[in-house]
């Protein structure tokens, strides 16, 4: 997921990134505690908690993000694929549709986003395809 500072969700960590990860969330959420709306905190420890595996705390932050910026297209983007990690694909795609409706355009990432496989494999991925294709269409 494009999150702006994650690597993928599926790369397999070794122990010593586990434990440094697990001591940066720890950190993290001892930050956020003290300051609810200190945004960079929240996503970084959202994409941290996706780096770990732990989808459902990322929705969550995720969720929040998007209240504390209900404009931003890369926060329903990163809501879509938190959405797509915890198997919840309609969902996901009707972010992803946010998303694009507010701008967001990596349609290359999007394509490839291993964080998205859920969605890209459901057919409500198609009529997604077909609105990327009519904007590329339209920027030409």
């Amino acid at each position: 997921m494009p999150k702006q500072f994650a690597a993928p969700a599926q790369r397999k960590l070794s122990p010593r990134e586990r434990h440094n990860l697990d001591v940066e969330i720890g950190f993290l959420e001892g930050v956020v505690r003290r300051d609810p709306q200190y945004l960079e905190a929240l996503q970084v420890l959202g994409d941290n908690y996706t780096q770990r595996g732990r989808f459902d705390d990322g929705l969550r932050v995720d969720q929040r993000l998007i209240k504390m910026r209900p404009d931003d297209p890369m926060a329903h983007y990163n809501l879509a694929c938190s959405f797509a990690l915890t198997e919840q694909v309609e969902r996901a795609a009707a972010s992803l549709d946010v998303a694009i409706e507010l701008g967001y355009r990596d349609f290359k990432h999007l394509r490839r986003d291993p964080d998205l496989k859920s969605l890209r494999q459901h057919p409500l991925y198609r009529r997604i395809r077909a609105r990327i294709r009519q904007l590329l269409a339209a920027e030409e």
